[in-house]
Order: structure tokens, then sequence, then C-alpha cells
């Protein structure tokens, strides 16, 4: 063990006491650490990945269709949503090494903490507001209160992180980082529960989409009470008096440079940013945006997405808890390496999603059946993920206007007005006589309409996102699959992986994409908990405590404009090529931190941190 003797700075004054550099963990205040990432969760999973996607991406679509024209170029959902992430972490990338450096010499961690908490949860309950706006700017409500509550989440990161190595002693940070990972998980799974149940008994009523936003941002704060009562703000020495904001800015800016200066002093520690930059931008972009990938690019439904997540969080708990075992006999790096492999993997895997192809009458979404008592022919729509109708989608060479479509051939759809909106929508349900949905779908008989009319309806489905099927009747066997229908692939650069795989293993496992995104989502699971986890414990190990807000200002940093590159890199790709190709651009960045983890030496980056923190308690060390 390092054991070190205090030397008194003031001449002739004779005092030498032994103590410890490190300090053995309060379990009260773990657990109130902990408990940050219980509650936080819910904003990383009933908001950011399970349930906002959807609601964005539908929004979205009412007020623009499947793109709108930003700064010249046309974008969907999934580009936009990765770029507001982007903007986010920018502010944050920008501010948190100085918000560090001030806080290393004045006593302000847990200060920091609550403010940008307030901001994070407060933007997260705000989200439940955007329905009682106009439906053109719904959609834009929901992405600035997205972009202030990622502010507020990634800026308290940068406090909460720097407070992990006053929490215990290196061999503790391991299973602290690792268990608040796992609290994290069974907290955002348990609130995601709730929502789902919730979801399903209303039927994905509105206000209980509202109620998971709002809920999501109470909880965040409320366990976040628990953090600010049991964690105490870890002791400064020779605190630096306050000052102002020139003075302030000043000193972090003096401080920086110097910090950048020591890179041959902290070289393990500096390599380590450098690959966690890469491998963590990988990971955080598929979290932060494989819900709009799934939903926009897979077209799985919402309970799918839902309860893919919900899987993750339930597998990813006990998982970062076996990781902790895993780092015990074979050390922290060799286990986070072990977790980026998979990594790569696995992302190189989500190449392959891909919708079966429609095989069956019942699975196309617009279905004619042929009425043999009434002698004509009925339809009904069946796929309640597209519950909206969109006001234009453009295509390359042509534009489908979806309402003027749906308005056109309004005689032989089951659609209705929403009078609230002024837009048309798919009508899947007979309504009792107080409005509310009933068990019974709606079927719309076609009494007057020649099959001609229908033949020609047909064939106005080629540049649309629907599928349309005819059983009975003359026209028996009669189908359509729009261009834009999920199962239409071939378009895009990487299409050939998806259509082998689905013609090889997805078809003749009859394996539908809802159950290839949890198959794959459970496997990543295992991972998340691990590699989260172990990257910040890893971190936590090799920094010195007298400057851990410094460094880890540094550390937020990287992952910030990691967090930045990765949503950047992604939306521009999807612009470029497709989806796909943005995904496979994911799993080039973790390959690149796995490589660089063989340059990182744990055991000298510990040394080098006692050394620094010797240094600055005026100690001398020892070896015993």
């Amino acid at each position: 063990m390092l054991k070190c003797r205090k030397v008194s700075r003031d001449i002739g004054m004779a005092m030498s006491e032994t103590i410890e550099l490190d300090q053995k963990s309060d379990p009260r205040a773990v657990r109130g650490y902990a408990f940050y990432d219980w509650g936080k969760s819910a904003f990383e999973t009933s908001v950011t990945t399970a349930i906002l996607p959807f609601w964005f991406a539908l929004l979205f679509l009412e007020a623009n269709g499947l793109t709108t024209t930003v700064l010249g170029n046309s974008m969907g959902s999934d580009a936009i949503w990765s770029f507001a992430v982007a903007g986010a972490a920018l502010l944050v990338a920008v501010v948190s090494p100085s918000l560090g450096v001030i806080a290393d010499r004045r006593a302000i961690k847990m200060w920091w903490l609550k403010i940008l908490t307030y901001i994070g949860a407060g933007s997260t309950f705000l989200l439940f507001a955007a329905p009682f706006l106009p439906i053109n700017t719904q959609w834009i409500w929901l992405m600035v209160m997205f972009i202030l509550a990622n502010i507020g989440l990634n800026g308290a990161g940068v406090f909460y992180n720097a407070l992990l190595p006053h929490m215990g002693k290196d061999d503790e940070m391991d299973r602290i980082s690792n268990l608040a990972f796992a609290y994290g998980y069974f907290g955002g799974g348990i609130l995601l529960v709730i929502h789902i149940g919730l979801l399903l008994a209303t039927g994905y009523a509105e206000w209980a989409t509202q109620f998971a936003m709002a809920s999501s941002g109470l909880w965040w704060y409320g366990f976040a009470v628990l953090t600010f009562k049991w964690v105490p703000e870890p002791p400064i020495e020779n605190e630096m008096d306050s000052l102002g904001f020139k003075e302030s800015a000043s000193l972090a800016l003096s401080e920086i440079r110097k910090t950048l200066g020591e890179r041959d002093k902290f070289k393990t520690l500096f390599i380590y940013m450098i690959a966690y930059f890469f491998f963590i931008d990988g990971i955080n972009t598929v979290t932060a945006l494989g819900g709009i990938f799934g939903t926009v690019v897979l077209g799985i439904t919402s309970i799918d997405l839902m309860v893919t997540i919900l899987a993750i969080q339930f597998v990813a708990a006990p998982s970062a808890i076996l990781f902790t075992k895993l780092a015990q006999k074979i050390g922290t790096k060799q286990a986070l390496t072990m977790s980026l492999v998979g990594w790569v993997v696995l992302c190189f895997a989500a190449l392959s999603f891909a919708p079966l192809e429609l095989e069956s009458h019942e699975e196309y979404q617009i279905q004619f059946d042929w009425n043999e008592e009434q002698n004509m022919y009925e339809v009904q729509m069946m796929d309640a993920n597209v519950p909206e109708l969109a006001q234009k989608l453009k295509y390359e060479k042509s534009e489908f206007n979806e309402q003027e479509w749906a308005t056109t051939w309004s005689h032989l759809l089951p659609v209705d007005i929403d009078d609230r909106r002024d837009t048309m929508k798919w009508t899947f349900w007979v309504k009792d006589s107080k409005g509310d949905n009933t068990d019974v779908p709606y079927v719309l008989s076609l009494n007057d309409v020649d099959v001609s009319e229908i033949i020609s309806f047909i064939s106005s489905l080629d540049d649309s996102r629907f599928s349309t099927s005819v059983s009975g009747g003359s026209l028996d066997s009669s189908s359509n699959i729009g261009v834009d229908h999920p199962t239409n692939l071939g378009d895009g650069k990487l299409d050939a992986i998806p259509e082998a795989a689905r013609d090889k293993v997805w078809g003749p496992l009859g394996l539908a994409v809802g159950y290839q995104f949890l198959l794959l989502g459970c496997a990543m699971g295992t991972l998340l908990g691990g590699s989260q986890g172990l990257a910040r414990s890893m971190f936590g190990q090799i920094v010195p405590e007298t400057r851990s807000a410094e460094f880890f200002g540094f550390f937020g940093f990287f992952g910030k404009v990691a967090a930045l590159i990765g949503p950047l890199l992604y939306g521009a790709l999807t612009v470029m090529y497709d989806s796909r190709v943005g995904i496979l651009s994911v799993s080039v960045l973790i390959l690149i931190g796995a490589v660089m983890m063989r340059m990182v030496d744990v055991e000298q980056g510990r040394a080098d941190a006692q050394a620094e923190d010797a240094r600055n308690r005026g100690i001398d060390i020892a070896e015993e």
C-alpha cells in the first residue's frame, strides 16, 4: 500500500503524520451516488430511447411529411434528431473543462450538480406541453426541450462523474461505478414498465405519452434529492476565494492551457481519453439514436421499441455486476476491451436488420376483403404504427402528397378528418357513444365502388410508404408495396446485407423485425452496463483526486465532443447515403477505441495520479 507523510509548509514546524491517499467508501454516500443514476435513467430510457423518438417522429410526420428542408437540405426526422443531440453535446463540451477547473478550487461540485439537474429534469417535465401548441411547432418544442434536457444531463454528468474518485479507494472503483449503472438500469426499467402499461391500457392515448414525459422529469429530480442529501461535497484543501465571471474565466483558461501542457506527465491518462473519445462516441450514438433508427428505418412499432428497451434495462443491470466480477479476475482494462470488441460485432450485426417480406394477406396494411353475402369489397387499415397521414412526402424525382392522395381516394379508404389538427388520419376502431375506441375494428363497405377503381387505387401506392392486398373476388391476390415501405430494400448502399440476412437467416427462422430488434437489443444490454461502468471506473482509477473535476471536465469534454461527432457523422452519412451507412460509421469508431486500449498502461496511470495527489497535499510518498 502507498503510505505518505504529510510535510508542513511552515518553516520551523516539525510535524509528521501518516495518512492514506485513498479513503474507504461510506455505504450511505455510495447509495446516494447510485440513486442519481437511478433517477436520471428515466430520461435516458423512457424519454430518449423508448417513447420520445416515436412521438417526435409522429409529430414531425404530421407537420412536414417524411422530410423537411433545413438549410437547403432535405432531412428526415432521424437526421434532425441526431443533429439535435449533437447540438446539445457541443455546448456542454465547450464549457465543461472550465467548470471542472473552478470546481477543483472551490467546493461547488454538488452546487453545479443541483443546478444542472434542475435544468435537465425541468426540461424533461416540460416535454408534456407539446400538444398544447400549434401542430407545426409541436415537434420543434420537443426538440428544444430535448436539447435543454440533454444540456442538463451532460453538464450534470461532469460533476457527478467527478465525485467518483472521492467515493472510495481505487480497488472499489469498479464496484461503485458499476453499482451506480445497475441502479440506473433498474430505476429506468421500473418506470418504463409503468409507462408501457399505461400506454397499452389507454390505447396509446396522447395524455399517457404526456404523463410519461412529465413523470420522467419528476422521477429524475425526486431521486436526485437523495444524492444531494447523502453525498457530501468533497473537501477542498486551500480553497480559493470566490471570483467574478471574468476572473473565473481567465483562471479556467490558464489552467486548461497548463493541463494540456502536462501531456507527458499524465501520458496514460491522455491516451485513455483519446481511446475513450472514440469508443464512447460509438456507444452513446447507438443508445441515443437506436430508437429513432428502429422506428423510422426498420418500421418497428412503438410497443416493439418499448419492450426492447425494457428488456435491455433488466439485462444490463445484472450484466453490470457480472462485469465487476470479471474485472476482478482479469483486470479492468481487459474486461473493458472485451466489451468493446463485443460492441463492434453487434454493430455490424445491426446492419442485417430487415423486416420480413410480406407474404400473407393479413400482413398488409390496407386490406380489401370480398364479402360474399353482400357481393362487395370491404376495406380496413391494420397497421396502427402509422395512425396519421403526412402532409407531403418527398422522393428523389417526384413528390407524393399523402393528404391529397388520401383525399382523392377517401371513398376507398378508412380515413377521417382530425378536427383539432385539420388533418386526415386513418380510422382503426369503431367509436362508442362517448367517442372512445372500442375493440371492434372499423371496416368500410364499398357498396358502389367499381373494381376498376380499386385497380387504380392499388397502382397509386407505387410512391407511397403503404402496402395493400386484396383477398377474394375478381381481384384476389392483387397487391402492391410502396417504394418507401420498410420491407422494400435494394436502393441503399448496404442493402445487400439486410437482403441476404433476410433470405438466409430471418426468413427461414420466421423472425419478424420486432423480434430481431429485441434479440440484438438484449445482446447489447449484456455489454452496455459493463462498458459504461468500467470506462468511468478506469478513468476514476487513474485521475488525481485533488484534480478530479478538472480532469473529469476534460473527460466530459472528450465524451461530449464524441457525442457531437457521432450523431453528426450518422446524420451526415444518412443524408448523403442512408441510415445503414450511418450505423457502419458508428462501429468503426468503437473499433478505433478498442484498438487504442492496447496502449493504455493502467498501473502507470495509477502511480501518476497518486504522485500528483501527494504533491498537491504536500506529502512525501513512501512504499511499504
